[in-house]
């Protein structure tokens, strides 16, 4: 039998044969490569807490914490904490307690590093006023803190300026003129500013312009030059009588408290407005995005409905609103915000649509802060509390 070999023509169809079912199958891994490309990440899961009741560690020297304030975290994970000496009750003192210094570092396993402040460190310093005056004025000395990405600590406290330090305690910077003020629009003195946020990279400091003004307020982190001011939905601010925030009625035109205010990286401002139970939200030049009702049942008729001093159980019974300060969560994107509500409640916010997607219990919750690691930091009116990231979100 006789075997005759391929023709050419033959061999040349197989040969494109073959090379075509190749091409086919390069052209379907590429389009399945390009798919998995195009895919949207998936968001990272709803993060949870626990309480950690280890942290943080006792402090030295026989020091206790007179009133933990307001909490920040540095580039490394350290926790600052803002303490409130004359909050120490006398029986403390009595048993051999010594209050410790307002501005207190701790590490993040919560050992004491160093502590400052306070009027023998630097004068003048924060103050309460003696005799109180009426809410919203004559507001516990220290209030709020801040920790550049340079590592500079910023303090607010009663007295109508901002302190900028280095981290070792030496002062940099004073903002306004100390029990100086001059409404929500002036361009030099603060009305007790409650909190900032700064941006290293634009040389600004973003002031929440306050308990007594109802602004933001930014200036040069640098020089402490004014560049502008906005009040709510980014209009002009003004000093009128507040109205009372009430829920299911149109919501109040301007600010009453301006009680914290973060950035988050992609350079969007979350301002609380306390006293109005919202968070609303600016670009950098003061354009307003849109706002967030933040535990809208909370009474906030502290002021308003009631006139006293703020530890008049009247006022206090009256409100003081919901929500103190926010804080974001660990991932590139932060996809999720957390809002703290005086009411004991901490809120968990899908940050691109505002959506209330979780929440934990908390007390105090003055204000908060968050993190490299996604864990929550918190100022419960005594002493600092972590709760620690029980499910992460992705980096």
């Amino acid at each position: 039998m006789s075997v005759r070999a391929p023709s050419s023509r033959r061999l040349m169809f197989g040969l494109a044969a073959t090379l075509l079912g190749l091409g086919c199958a390069l052209v379907v891994l590429a389009g399945v490569r390009a798919s998995a490309a195009k895919a949207p990440a998936k968001a990272p899961p709803v993060p949870s807490f626990t309480l950690d009741p280890s942290w943080p560690k006792a402090l030295p020297n026989n020091w206790v914490f007179g009133g933990a304030d307001s909490v920040a975290v540095d580039r490394r994970g350290h926790v600052w904490v803002l303490s409130r000496p004359a909050g120490v009750p006398a029986a403390e003192l009595a048993a051999g307690k010594i209050a410790a210094p307002p501005v207190l570092e701790l590490s993040r396993d919560g050992e004491f590093i160093r502590g400052w402040g306070g009027p023998a460190w630097v004068q003048p310093w924060f103050a309460t006023p003696v005799p109180l005056p009426d809410y919203p004025t004559g507001t516990p000395a220290e209030h709020g803190i801040y920790v550049d990405g340079d590592d500079n600590v910023w303090v607010t406290g009663s007295g109508h300026v901002v302190l900028k330090f280095t981290k070792a305690g030496r002062l940099l910077l004073q903002i306004g003129t100390f029990d100086q003020t001059g409404g929500s629009n002036s361009t030099t003195l603060l009305g007790n500013p409650t909190d900032m946020a700064v941006d290293t990279t634009r040389n600004e400091v973003y002031v929440a312009d306050g308990y007594l003004n109802r602004r933001v307020v930014v200036f040069d982190s640098e020089t402490g030059a004014y560049k502008r001011h906005w009040g709510a939905y980014g209009n002009v601010p003004t000093d009128d009588p507040p109205e009372l925030y009430e829920t299911g009625k149109p919501l109040p035109q301007q600010f009453f408290i301006v009680h914290g205010i973060q950035m988050s990286r992609d350079g969007l401002l979350y301002v609380s407005d306390r006293q109005r139970d919202r968070i609303q939200v600016f670009r950098r030049d003061g354009t307003f995005v849109g706002e967030t009702l933040v535990d809208p049942a909370a009474p906030a008729g502290g002021g308003i409905t009631e006139k006293g001093v703020f530890t008049d159980p009247r006022v206090a019974g009256a409100g003081f609103g919901s929500v103190t300060r926010v804080a974001f969560s660990a991932d590139k994107a932060q996809t999720y915000l957390y809002a703290a509500s005086l009411r004991g409640t901490v809120f968990i916010f899908r940050r691109k649509d505002m959506t209330q997607v979780g929440s934990f219990t908390a007390t105090g919750l003055h204000h908060i802060a968050s993190d490299p690691s996604g864990n929550i930091f918190i100022s419960d009116g005594r002493a600092p509390q972590k709760f620690a990231l029980d499910r992460p979100a992705k980096k």
